[in-house]
């Protein structure tokens, strides 16, 4: 099972105690919203480029160069 250490300073003592059900829960929880958040992340970015893409080449196919591109776009 997993551990967390306690630490009491008034005390000054330490001890390594098991994780309880919820806290290991908790910590699921955690990791599949941090899991899903970076997906999010992921498909944004990734949607971002491909739309660059596509934006590019419609300025392309209206007979811009890639200096003109560049120029209008950044």
């Amino acid at each position: 099972m997993s551990k967390k250490l306690v630490i009491d300073i008034a005390a000054g003592t330490e001890e390594l105690v098991d994780l309880t059900d919820e806290e290991l829960a908790e910590i699921a929880a955690g990791a599949a919203e941090a899991k899903t958040q970076r997906e999010a992340e992921e498909a944004a970015a990734a949607q971002a480029a491909t739309d660059k893409a596509s934006g590019n080449a419609k300025l392309k196919a209206l007979g811009l160069t890639d200096e003109e591109i560049v120029a209008l776009v950044g």
